[in-house]
């Protein structure tokens, strides 16, 4: 009996052993197929050499322009990711559209209204018409002999300020309004890495309307080769998704005639993806009051579903600073637990503004990427990886992108003008470590180990630990003596 089960056992473990090998080389399958489907390999990647990026790309429409960072970049492509900013005049309707990734929207300048369409979910912004009759009918009658209809209905609106956040799952089609008074400017960063792209590592952009330009492009910023060229008119400029469907099959689908059917295809329309709207939208919506209950309460994500999740966050608000220093400024962050969408986009977002000559100390990312794009002012930052050289020390201005490889430690130092940025990480919960400050990894090291390591006494070891006191950001009063006695600053801008 005892022999029996022990062969029993034996063949259960042979069995586990055998699947937990099949699962392994799945996994490193699927590991290298992913590896090679979206990105290139660490090798690969120019570590050494990183700069800030600009837009090399312009399309110009009817009612604003895009322009669009070189989505073959190595730095961009390292990180995963791509870029563009959309330049909306005031009465401007970005057309609807979708993507193969998922997205976050900076909302750098004006305020409008942005509009998504969640598959599944109902138009739960409704209004009603009231109409008279004669005598009593059927349901929905009102008192007086007057009865309701419907007037029009869609999915709901949001309102975006600057300083907001937006995240858009993939596949998820939306528009965007501007109804102010001065231009909206949205930097969009599309995560193409993300395990959600089933398709291949380039920004597709699948538009619902309109007829985007062909021949719009700035002069003397297009560098690349011709087949760059045509693969970025594909990606950004290519016809609305109903123009090679057969007109007949759409007047069948949609239950109307062939010349509405037509006009879906948008043949003869070249006004770009950002048209001009004549008359002022009409749309659907709560009053400010109505807005501010609904709005008002705060969620903890558990009730939320797809259907009636947030999808932004304001972060230009001070009271919304996660890191105040007084002289230094704010840093706010955003990540799954206080806006749970982005646990499905598997990203994390943020907002620095640094007052002039302050420093945020340095750090690393401990589990992802980091994407900055400079919204204001101007600043120098420093990178540095494990060659005795920094792989990128320089100025930082207004428009620019900047990549930070994970576990790079860097600093960012306002210029004259303050410094403010807007992030986006490529994790979830990302995860910082500083170098300098009260919850600094030197701070936590034990005084003979920094002796011991770095040759230093221990007066010297302890104004290492305990000179900073302040948490991430740096105030600009602190000067070495010997710097101060030869009449330098360490904040200056290069």
């Amino acid at each position: 009996m005892a022999g029996s089960s022990l062969q029993v056992v034996l063949v259960l473990c042979l069995l586990a052993l055998s699947s937990s090998s099949c699962l392994a080389s799945r996994l490193s399958q699927g590991g290298q197929q992913q590896q090679g489907q979206f990105g290139i390999s660490q090798g690969e990647c120019n570590l050494q050499n990183l700069s800030p990026q600009e837009p090399i790309h312009t399309l110009k429409h009817e009612a604003g322009f895009t322009e669009i960072w070189d989505q073959n970049n190595e730095q961009l492509r390292c990180a995963g990711v791509s870029a563009l900013r959309h330049v909306i005049q005031p009465q401007g309707l970005l057309l609807p559209s979708f993507n193969n990734a998922p997205v976050i929207v900076f909302v750098i300048q004006g305020n409008g209204v942005l509009g998504t369409m969640f598959p599944g979910c109902p138009e739960t912004f409704q209004s009603f018409q009231q109409s008279e009759q004669g005598g009593k009918g059927k349901g929905g009658q009102g008192q007086g002999g007057q009865s309701q209809k419907f007037g029009d209905q869609h999915q709901k609106i949001h309102q975006f300020y600057r300083g907001d956040v937006i995240a858009l799952p993939v596949g998820v089609a939306h528009w965007a309004y501007n109804e102010g008074n001065e231009d909206v400017v949205l930097v969009v960063i599309h995560d193409i890495s993300n395990f959600e792209n089933q398709l291949d590592p380039n920004l597709r952009r699948f538009f619902l309307a309109g007829n985007p330009q062909q021949q719009q492009q700035q002069e003397g910023s297009w560098q690349a080769g011709q087949q760059q060229q045509q693969q970025q008119h594909q990606l950004h400029q290519g016809y609305n998704i109903f123009r090679a469907f057969d007109v007949q099959i759409l007047s069948w689908a949609f239950g109307i005639n062939q010349e509405t059917a037509k006009k879906l295809q948008n043949e003869n329309d070249w006004r770009g993806n950002i048209v001009r709207v004549k008359n002022k939208l009409r749309l659907l919506r709560p009053s400010g009051q109505e807005e501010q209950e609904q709005t008002g309460w705060s969620s903890n994500g558990f009730e939320e579903t797809i259907c009636t999740m947030r999808i932004k966050e304001n972060l230009a608000n001070p009271e919304r600073a996660d890191i105040y220093t007084a002289r230094g400024g704010t840093i706010s962050t955003l990540n799954s637990l206080n806006l749970p969408i982005l646990k499905y986009l598997q990203l994390s977002a943020g907002r620095g503004n640094l007052r002039p000559k302050a420093m945020v100390a340095p750090h690393w990312g401990l589990n992802s990427h980091s994407i900055s794009y400079i919204a204001s002012g101007n600043g120098r930052v420093q990178i540095v990886g494990t060659s005795q050289k920094a792989v990128y020390d320089g100025e930082v201005r207004k428009g620019q992108l900047l990549i930070i490889p994970q576990n790079f430690a860097h600093v960012k130092i306002a210029g004259n003008e303050g410094l403010e940025w807007f992030t986006v990480k490529t994790n979830d919960r990302a995860k910082t470590s500083a170098l300098v400050g009260k919850t600094s990894v030197l701070r936590a090291l034990p005084e003979d180990v920094l002796i011991n390591a770095y040759l230093l006494s221990r007066e010297e070891a302890r104004s290492v630990k305990y000179n900073r006191e302040e948490v991430t950001i740096l105030s600009p009063q602190f000067e070495s003596q010997s710097e101060s006695q030869q009449g330098k600053t360490p904040w200056s801008v290069v």
